[in-house]
């Protein structure tokens, strides 16, 4: 791939009595494939991908390339914390249909910027795939410092960045100083808006499930100069962001795929649990709403599954 911008989705993974719904899965394929993303990431956070075994992850992505790799280039998540079992599982994995792999810091043990940098510098050098890297403190416990970044924009299979580091000033320091072919994508959905003013190619939103045109809207229209436009269709956007990150992700989004009747059921894997019933009713009232900065299609009719 020349260059990761627009707009990336982190696909939900559907469950249905503790198994893969793979039913659902390819109505959700079908449905993404006709709207305007650039490409999938399938088993990332948003995906649940820490709770899929290597049956279940392979599944996932052959039925994603039998649908949706036609139209939508394909990438898998990838997280862990033991170099060598990531080596081993980039093996296996690389011959999977794949265009390249979204690479979460390791969590947990928290290594040093040297460390980080030879981690994924060892992956990179075990795959001739593009690698976008995934910095996100808050869930790794470590930050991936912009001078490590530069060091590893070097490599030519490190092709950029999902940013959710969540500091407006580093931020900005990493679209000053990271070289004009490493893309920068936000993670932070709430920041999408701000950081494609600052220049980010684009934005890997697990929101972007919800109202997808409406978020392609906001970067077409920044991209146009029309920024009066792309700011009066982020304001609706914005309490959409809100919503669906009140409670841990992706149990709104999923609640909210439900209503919709695009998944049959908005099932988690523990240790994630369903919504509130407070917050299911705010989002069973946004979903009955019209549609912001022109919608994504028609309305379908909710599953009549129980939530759970």
């Amino acid at each position: 791939m020349d260059r990761f911008e627009g707009i990336w989705l982190p696909l939900v993974t559907p469950f249905a009595e503790g198994a893969l719904d793979e039913r659902s899965l390819a109505a959700l394929l079908r449905h993404y494939r006709e709207l305007p993303i650039e490409g999938l990431i399938l088993a990332a956070t948003t995906g649940e991908g820490l709770t899929l075994d290597a049956q279940e992850t392979g599944r996932l992505v052959a039925l994603a390339a039998e649908i949706a790799e036609g139209k939508l280039p394909l990438l898998l998540g990838l997280c862990g914390s033991d170099t060598r079992a990531m080596l081993a599982w980039i093996r296996e994995v690389e011959r999977w249909p794949v265009r390249g792999y979204l690479v979460t810091c390791p969590y947990y043990s928290r290594p040093s910027q040297e460390g980080l940098a030879r981690h994924f510098l060892a992956l990179a050098a075990e795959t001739d795939k593009p690698i976008l890297l995934y910095n996100i403190p808050y869930r790794t416990g470590v930050n991936l410092a912009n001078e490590t970044v530069f060091r590893l924009a070097e490599h030519p299979r490190i092709a950029g960045i999902k940013d959710c580091c969540a500091q407006l000033a580093q931020t900005f320091d990493l679209l000053r100083g990271r070289p004009r072919s490493f893309a920068v994508l936000t993670g932070e959905d709430a920041l999408f808006f701000t950081h494609l003013a600052l220049g980010a190619e684009g934005g890997i939103l697990a929101s972007a499930h919800v109202e997808t045109a409406a978020f392609a809207a906001v970067r077409q229209a920044l991209l146009a100069g029309e920024r009066e436009r792309a700011l009066e269709v982020w304001r609706e956007l914005a309490d959409i962001v809100a919503l669906l990150f009140a409670e841990p992700s992706p149990a709104p989004i999923k609640h909210w795929l439900w209503r919709e009747g695009l998944i049959a059921s908005p099932e988690l894997r523990l240790p994630m649990t369903g919504v509130s019933a407070a917050l299911a009713a705010r989002i069973d009232r946004r979903v009955a709403w019209p549609r912001a900065g022109g919608g994504q299609g028609a309305r379908r009719a909710p599953a009549a599954s129980a939530r759970g």
